[in-house]
């Protein structure tokens, strides 16, 4: 019997014409698996469901609308001419963002699994999941930092004086008070070429608050008890959430999703109406068509929409897999990344409205040069602004420092959430806290290196290599596995089983044309022009990059070293043989996890595969 007349299935990459995958290949490719009959805990319909549609839409809301938006999209944005930046990101957003969202969303949805068992579509294919898990947890020990330094703020925020708002002694005539209005000093500022000058919202989060090295050739220093006991509470609030599962996230999303909106609007407001913001703003929002030709400018929005939106690190579709088979994923997605543009939007006019009225008081139109950029700008703007709150400035700051945090835990259970679902499957018998325990433990101990004086270096190193580098290269393979092996038609199938209907022409476009070709065209540029990553222009030693690059080669490795395995694994007497029995669906274990739902969809699909029997063209056109 030919497996399309089992299940409906044979892999487009694979396909000749009337010659369908027979079922020996199925045998072949079954050493070691249970037999079909046999049920077990990955077939068991019995796996726990959000408390209803809503608590998944929160927990989206709180997972993609979180730091990547309110952090790194402003300092993105800066390093990268502010409106110059802003046109590619919203291009990428719509015909790259968007789309995975929903193909990941779909994805967790319709198979129940976590990012790693979801590949059973194409088994070599599994070590996407494993490099999903990789990026992931290199940026939730980043957020980890980041979140214990927002506690140090909070505290520092119940002082009658804000301390960043006022230049210490020891800073003398190389600071500018934050709420300074001394015209002698702004003037000076004009001729501060070499920027001898800085605010003290700045000098304090980087002498006082971190004590930055200005050179890591060294080593990276120790963190202060201060930071340690940050970082213990962060790690401790991610777990308890984490071992409260799945019901406990949804909960918390509620709070987590929207809380920071009321705090973000009010200092949205404040900021607009600082004297120079509409000059920082129109920085932010005017483009600069010279820059749309840079690659290093669409990669950056690439990677950006990729963190802002949790998309090619796991949350999304672990989170999904939550769902009932039937819930509306279409509505949620444009919902989602919809108010994640806003957001982002948000954040950046707050901020450039900062630096505009920075750039005011320092007596100079030139926004790009008002501070230093980097990873610890949201830790400078955003603390000027607080202080130029008239009215109660300390009870603005704890309400952004709580909103921060909230929107960080947010974030960084997501990322986990993925990280604990692939141990969940390797090690079913071992109870879920334990297991928490472990990945909370290992988090702690890894956050340290990003609080010590040298910590934002590594920060801006492990975001490039072990988060965004490793996420573009998941995402360029995990399209090309979805619609150029397992393929367009068999896919817009399922879709069809699931939502009823098949997705827009719009959808597909992207899906098949437009984001595999532009992430594969900006990846190739990137790696063509390639230059090492600097922090605040200063080249990192070559052990810091020893150390990224390792990053990046275990993502790479997750995922070569699977296919390898899965080739040994079902080898035969032929190659091409072996390599279509890696490559195809597994008949046991690909499909809905519920064994009615399973049952159903197998036959629509044969049905579907019986009546129309084009190929990818046809599939994409119709």
């Amino acid at each position: 019997m030919s497996l399309i007349k089992k299940n409906g299935y044979a892999n487009e990459a694979f396909q000749m014409e009337n010659i369908y995958l027979e079922g020996k290949g199925n045998d072949e490719k079954s050493k070691g698996e249970p037999d079909v009959q046999q049920v077990t805990s990955e077939n068991s319909p019995s796996r726990v469901e959000w408390g209803g549609g809503l608590e998944f839409l929160m927990a989206c809301i709180a997972a993609s609308v979180g730091l990547g938006n309110v952090w790194r999209f402003p300092f993105t944005a800066y390093e990268n001419g502010g409106g110059a930046f802003l046109i590619p990101y919203i291009i990428v957003l719509f015909f790259v963002g968007k789309p995975f969202y929903f193909l990941e969303g779909f994805l967790g949805q319709f198979t129940s699994k976590s990012c790693a068992k979801t590949w059973a579509m194409v088994p070599a294919m599994k070590g996407l999941g494993y490099g999903q898990a990789i990026a992931a947890f290199s940026i939730v020990t980043c957020y980890g930092g980041l979140m214990s330094l927002t506690l140090y703020y909070l505290v520092a925020s119940f002082q009658s004086e804000l301390p960043w708002s006022f230049c210490r002694e020891e800073w003398k005539d190389q600071c500018i008070d934050t709420v300074s209005k001394d015209v002698n000093r702004s003037t000076r500022l004009l001729h501060n070429d070499d920027r001898t000058l800085r605010s003290s919202a700045e000098l304090y989060f980087r002498k006082i608050v971190l004590n930055e090295y200005d050179s890591i050739e060294d080593g990276i220093g120790t963190p202060s008890w201060e930071l340690c006991l940050g970082l213990f509470v962060t790690w401790a609030t991610i777990f308890c959430i984490l071992c409260r599962g799945v019901k406990s996230t949804g909960k918390a999303a509620y709070f987590l999703a929207i809380f920071p909106y009321f705090v973000m609007i009010a200092l949205l407001v404040r900021a607009v109406t600082l004297e120079g913001a509409a000059n920082g703003i129109l920085f932010f929002i005017t483009p600069d068509w010279n820059k749309l030709w840079q690659s290093s400018v669409w990669y950056a929005a690439i990677t950006q929409c990729f963190f802002s939106l949790s998309i090619c690190f796991g949350p999304i579709l672990t989170y999904s897999s939550y769902n009932n088979f039937g819930h509306n994923i279409r509505r949620d997605v444009m919902i989602v990344t919809t108010l994640d543009t806003f957001t982002s939007l948000i954040a950046g006019c707050t901020i450039f409205g900062i630096l505009g009225n920075l750039a005011h008081e320092m007596g100079t139109t030139d926004i790009s040069k008002v501070v230093r950029g980097g990873t610890g700008l949201a830790f400078i703007s955003y603390p000027e602004a607080l202080s130029q709150f008239q009215v109660v400035p300390q009870l603005f700051a704890v309400l952004f420092f709580v909103m921060m945090f909230v929107l960080g835990i947010g974030s960084a259970v997501a990322l986990s959430s993925a990280v604990f679902n692939i141990l969940c499957d390797h090690f079913p018998n071992v109870k879920n806290w334990k297991l928490v325990l472990i990945v909370s433990i290992i988090g702690y101990i890894i956050s340290l290196v990003y609080i010590t004086p040298g910590g934002q270096w590594f920060i801006t190193l492990v975001d490039y290599y072990g988060g965004t580098f490793v996420a573009i290269i998941v995402a360029v393979l995990e399209i090309a596995t979805i619609f150029w092996i397992y393929g367009l038609s068999n896919f817009l199938n399922d879709a069809e089983f699931m939502l009823g209907s098949r997705p827009s022409f719009y959808w597909r476009l992207c899906w098949v044309v437009i984001a595999p070709l532009l992430m594969i065209f900006i990846l190739i540029c990137t790696i063509v022009t390639y230059e090492s990553p600097t922090y605040d222009g200063v080249p990192f030693p070559d052990y810091a990059y020893g150390i990224g690059w390792f990053l990046l080669f275990l993502g790479v490795v997750a995922i070569v070293g699977c296919i390898l395995q899965k080739l040994v694994q079902l080898r035969s007497s032929s190659l091409i043989e072996t390599v279509k029995a890696a490559f195809r669906p597994s008949e046991e274990k690909w499909g809905p996890l519920d064994p009615k739902i399973r049952l159903e969809w197998k036959e629509f699909v044969a049905e579907k595969k019986f009546r129309h029997r084009g190929g990818c063209v046809e599939a994409f056109l119709k």
